[in-house]
């Protein structure tokens, strides 16, 4: 019977192909609950919203096999080599290892969440995300190519400091990929389900209020794996004002699909308007209705 670590061995050496049968198979399954048991009805065609979500996906894809072939896996491997980080200088089981990994993980996401609300420059490139007039699982993938580089560089760095196994580098990986699109899921789930549920991961009402055109709602509920955080931090929000269904989502001023739909809209995005009232260090939430872009 194979060992933990022979497992841990294998699954770093097929990192791609794990990550991408993990993909189309939560893929697939969001995508039949969607049509089955939909939260809300849709604003803009799925076929013309996830053609250009999903090519954005694709772009970011291409770009970081080729400005980063190895990913984050591979630099978890590199660093074992080095003997850099905090876990490659400890004699924890792996199992702990792993753990240990994927919670600080985690939570360095969560602050790159925060971050990217809180620095202008990087609100700019966020609000790709926000702004879909539309909350369903392309959603959850639907990020800037720079914001995607930045990303990828931050892992880097988190990897260095903290040195986990590559195997959990790669499970964190999965199953950031497979929560961000369960909580941006266009589904329903059962009101007591969804309570219990989301003390152990972050459920799509629960994320949904993070995409409010509301300035205060959008800077709530960063999580995206893991809901622990947004309550030790006091940034949890339970529901939002105007309820699941009627709550508008997106960012105002932002309505155009030209812009806010089609991919070439989608790149030019980060450059085009002011920013104000969403970035967290500039926010004015006396006004219950929100705030202009």
């Amino acid at each position: 019977m194979a060992s933990i670590a022979q497992v841990a061995d294998w699954a770093a050496a097929h990192e791609v192909l794990i990550r991408g049968a993990c993909f189309v198979g939560v893929f697939a399954l969001m995508a039949i609950w969607e049509v089955r048991t939909p939260a809300r009805a849709l604003r803009l065609s799925r076929r013309l919203r996830w053609a250009n979500n999903l090519g954005l996906v694709a772009l970011n894809t291409v770009l970081l096999r080729l400005l980063f072939p190895a990913a984050a896996v591979g630099m978890a491997a590199f660093a074992a080599e080095q003997g850099w980080g905090l876990l490659n200088y400890s004699a924890l089981p792996l199992w702990l290892a792993i753990v240990i990994s994927v919670i600080a993980l985690d939570f360095m996401i969560w602050l790159q969440h925060v971050m990217v609300h809180a620095i202008p420059v990087l609100w700019r490139l966020h609000r790709v995300h926000h702004a879909d007039p539309d909350y369903d699982l392309t959603t959850g993938a639907r990020f800037h190519p720079l914001e995607i580089l930045l990303s990828m560089v931050i892992k880097f760095t988190g990897i260095v400091v903290l040195g986990p196994p590559a195997v959990a580098v790669l499970l964190f990986e999965v199953l950031l990929n497979a929560t961000s699109m369960f909580n941006h899921g266009n589904v329903h789930l059962p009101a007591r389900a969804d309570r219990i549920l989301r003390w152990f991961v972050v459920t799509p009402d629960m994320h949904r209020v993070h995409h409010s055109v509301e300035d205060d709602e959008t800077n709530s509920n960063f999580g995206f794996n893991l809901p622990w955080w947004d309550r030790l931090f006091g940034t949890y929000r339970d529901q939002p004002r105007g309820g699941h269904v009627g709550m508008a989502i997106g960012i105002h001023g932002y309505n155009e699909p030209r812009d806010v739909t089609w991919l070439p809209g989608l790149l030019a995005l980060p450059f085009r308007g002011r920013i104000s009232g969403y970035v967290i260090n500039r926010r004015q939430w006396a006004n219950p209705e929100g705030s202009s872009e």
